[in-house]
């Protein structure tokens, strides 16, 4: 309270009737101004009294965190996500300090990663209440782990030429000596020879097996030459789909596909969008072991063209989805790692970005958003010269 209001409580019974009511709308017009700079703080404040009750919550609060606000309730009670009503409800009756705790929540059907801060509410040095601090930090984390994975793939780029030349050339020599041994033992009769054989084919299989790794390995790291061609992705969804169509039906996989039959054409290299749309696919079966629904939607947004990949099947848990673009990450047991990492690259590689929405046992969501290249328009003012327009008219000739 400013010294201002307080001076005037010590003499309230000396001032006139008049005095008082504008004493009161000058007090009501600061507690106005103060609401106003809460409410636009863009951080949510909460603030509780003694008994952990909610006595403010400013409206980004109340954006963020799911809540039925009650004034005067239990904050623990007031909050909808119950996993954050156990922190909440832990860390008060504790008297704990927290600091940037990272808790996941579900917004609006989406997933946020919010840093709640509990810090003691202190006036005239005795604990009054409890003020709450809440970030949305959702984004920050995305471009975080955008530029770190960008930061993998230039420092892997380094590597990559001398580790694949010395892995790659070995692969060749130890193949054709593989192959040269096979000719030598078909020309042989004894009865040995079957099991060499069989031990031979394992050698070569491991050999092909290396020696895709390094091709992906290559494909990863170097850079990328992009022919750009204008297309429309919808056709190349249709085209895949039913290439992939019989291989999903084993799988008891259903394909939907929910196509935005207005999208304008874009710039892309078929071949790698081939290739992203096919690795996502594929992706998608191998969560579906049991069969499933496989979504493939597209959208026109603003100046964007967007594409959900979205499944049904077990999931990315917490703790593996800020790595699964990231070198060599993988779940599966004879994964490489990269196939994601390339999938990250080429969508980079057309200046688009792509995001991915997952919870354990409900399914995944990869979203690609891929730049429309609007066509220059150059615009001639017609001021009645026929010459000029003349002049203009034989230059649209030639």
């Amino acid at each position: 309270m400013s010294d201002f209001y307080k001076r005037a409580l010590t003499k309230l019974d000396k001032l006139t009737a008049e005095q008082c009511r504008e004493l009161l709308v000058s007090a009501v017009g600061e507690i106005s101004r103060l609401e106003t700079v809460l409410d636009s703080i863009p951080v949510g404040i909460l603030v509780c009294d003694e008994n952990h009750n909610l006595v403010m919550a400013n409206k980004c609060a109340q954006r963020l965190l799911p809540m039925n606000y009650t004034e005067g309730a239990a904050l623990w009670t007031a909050v909808l996500d119950e996993h954050i009503t156990d922190f909440f409800k832990d860390t008060l009756l504790n008297s704990d300090r927290v600091l940037d705790r990272e808790i996941d929540t579900a917004l609006q059907g989406h997933n946020r990663l919010l840093s709640i801060s509990v810090l003691p509410l202190v006036r005239q040095r005795r604990i009054t209440g409890s003020l709450i601090y809440i970030a949305d930090i959702t984004e920050k984390r995305s471009r975080e782990s955008r530029l770190r994975r960008a930061e993998n793939l230039a420092s892997l780029t380094t590597l990559a030429a001398g580790v694949a030349h010395e892995i790659k050339n070995p692969l060749g020599s130890i193949s054709i000596h593989l192959q040269l041994m096979q000719k030598a033992l078909a020309k042989s009769k004894e009865a040995a020879i079957g099991p060499l054989n069989k031990y031979i084919d394992v050698l070569n299989e491991e050999v092909e097996r290396l020696n895709h790794i390094v091709v992906d390995f290559l494909f990863a790291v170097r850079p990328m030459t992009l022919e750009l061609r204008e297309g429309n992705i919808n056709t190349l969804i249709t085209e895949l789909t039913g290439f992939v169509n019989y291989e999903m039906e084993q799988s008891r996989i259903r394909v939907l596909l929910e196509l935005d039959e207005d999208l304008p054409p874009i710039l892309m290299d078929e071949r790698y969008m081939k290739q992203v749309l096919l690795n996502l696919i594929k992706n998608a079966q191998a969560a579906m072991g049991k069969g499933g629904l496989l979504t493939i939607a597209t959208s026109h947004v603003d100046n964007e063209i967007r594409i959900s990949i979205c499944d049904t099947g077990v999931g990315i848990s917490e703790k593996n989805l800020a790595k699964i673009f990231e070198p060599y990450f993988t779940t599966k047991e004879s994964g490489t790692g990269l196939g994601l990492t390339l999938v990250f690259k080429i969508i980079r590689e057309h200046q688009g970005e792509i995001s991915v929405d997952s919870r354990e046992g409900e399914g995944t969501n990869f979203e690609i958003s891929l730049p429309i290249h609007e066509k220059e328009h150059r615009l001639i003012a017609y001021n009645g010269d026929s010459a000029g327009l003349a002049a203009v008219s034989k230059g649209a000739e030639q």
